[in-house]
């Protein structure tokens, strides 16, 4: 096991677990939420914005892979812009992603818990405890450390690829040409809202920034990992989005669980156990991702005295931040809670996290065009993925508020500890 100079995050992760964790990150609760709702607000069009989004966040993607490339730091995407803007705004984008991913993680939970609710027929507050456990389940996986973790991700992600292929073959054969019209039926504005909606499908990338650390070759290994995963991402998304128009799954009771209707609906009622053990295995991979780059981050701030001190703390023998998964998990738990007693509803919660995560991409690229200044090909990847996701902020609504509810906060917080 090879460990960084300091004594600090162990260097653990290879290839085959860089592509494993990029793709659980990416490929996660989007696949079962999203395609009905995309179809709902676009129609048919859809499927070509699926295509457009798998393209256009390869730039995105690849933007934070050259700089974990460059600058492998548990910091991620808030040591990027720490480095150009200062330690405030680096507090502001590493606080944006930590406000994201307790809720966020809550959200993927919920979303697997609920297909499990119906093919078992539990209480809600069954479901509530399978929510819980898949928490936990990620909390201890991280706890174990990067190696297990980017094996277990391995196992997960290898899962998730085949079951949604054979979702895809089941559906394939009654894909039907007349319910690819009208083919935009609300225009330019119905692909806007599917594009933003999607976005929820693409984030993750900045996830295993956090991560990069404790890559053993991250100059190799980070950009050959994403390339791999945004092929293997962009297929899946594009043929399902595909599958869900062309056998007319989704509309009113039906988009918010596409996926698991359209299998039942070829299958019979015994697909719906499969459907929900495929929905554990997607929202796992998920989430063991975003609560590992969460600690990390959390451990990062406080390396910086960006966060309390007592987050900047590793296991001993682990090497892992266990103070800081306990705080992301804990925080998670609160959510859960606040959610199981009704006290918001899942669409309030899943908007949130998209916004933040949004201007999370925005920060992170205004970095990357200066720190890839002198490298015209690099920096013109960061100014499409700057480009891209203020535009997708554009179609946030009301949503896009937190955003800066949050950072703002950061910022003054930030600036007054820095004045005292």
């Amino acid at each position: 096991m090879h460990r960084t100079a300091d004594a600090g995050l162990a260097r653990q992760i290879r290839l085959p677990q860089a592509v494993a964790l990029y793709v659980g990150s990416v490929l996660g609760s989007g696949v079962l939420l999203i395609p009905g709702y995309a179809a709902d607000a676009a129609g048919p069009s859809s499927v070509l914005v699926w295509l457009l989004m798998s393209l256009l966040a390869l730039p995105m993607a690849l933007t934070l892979g050259i700089l974990s490339a460059r600058h492998p730091d548990a910091g991620g995407v808030s040591a990027f812009v720490r480095k150009v803007f200062g330690p405030a705004a680096g507090a502001v984008a590493g606080w944006l992603f930590l406000a994201s991913v307790p809720i966020g993680a809550t959200v993927a939970a919920l979303a697997a818990a609920s297909y499990v609710q119906v093919a078992a027929g539990l209480s809600h507050g069954g479901a509530v405890a399978i929510a819980a456990l898949i928490l936990g389940g990620a909390v201890v996986n991280n706890y174990l450390g990067a190696g297990f973790l980017g094996r277990s991700q391995v196992a997960i992600s290898g899962a998730i690829v085949v079951v949604l292929a054979a979702a895809v073959a089941v559906a394939a054969p009654h894909v039907e040409a007349a319910n690819f019209t009208p083919f935009a039926p609300r225009g330019v504005v119905g692909m806007g809202q599917a594009a933003a909606l999607m976005f929820w499908c693409f984030i993750g990338w900045e996830a295993v920034t956090h991560l990069a650390e404790e890559f053993t070759d991250p100059r190799r290994d980070t950009i050959r990992a994403i390339l791999v995963a945004a092929l293997v991402v962009g297929i899946a998304y594009t043929a399902v989005g595909l599958v869900t128009v062309g056998t007319g799954s989704y509309g009113p009771g039906v988009s918010s669980g596409a996926l698991a209707a359209m299998v039942s609906r070829f299958l019979g009622p015994w697909a719906g156990l499969a459907i929900a053990i495929m929905a554990v295995f997607i929202c796992l991979g998920t989430i063991n991702a975003y609560v590992g780059a969460a600690s990390r981050l959390a451990f990062a701030l406080a390396r910086e005295g960006a966060a309390p001190a007592f987050l900047a703390t590793l296991h001993p023998t682990r090497r892992t931040p266990h103070r800081a998964l306990l705080a992301v998990g804990g925080a998670a738990g609160l959510v859960l809670l606040l959610q199981a007693g009704g006290g918001v509803g899942l669409d309030f919660l899943l908007s949130l996290p998209n916004a933040t995560f949004i201007g999370t991409y925005v920060m992170g690229s205004l970095a990357a065009v200066r720190l890839l200044r002198g490298d015209r090909w690099m920096q013109a990847l960061a100014w499409i993925s700057l480009v891209m996701s203020c535009v997708l902020y554009a179609f946030l609504g009301w949503a896009a508020l937190y955003t800066p509810l949050v950072g703002g906060a950061v910022w003054l917080y930030v600036r007054r500890r820095a004045g005292r």
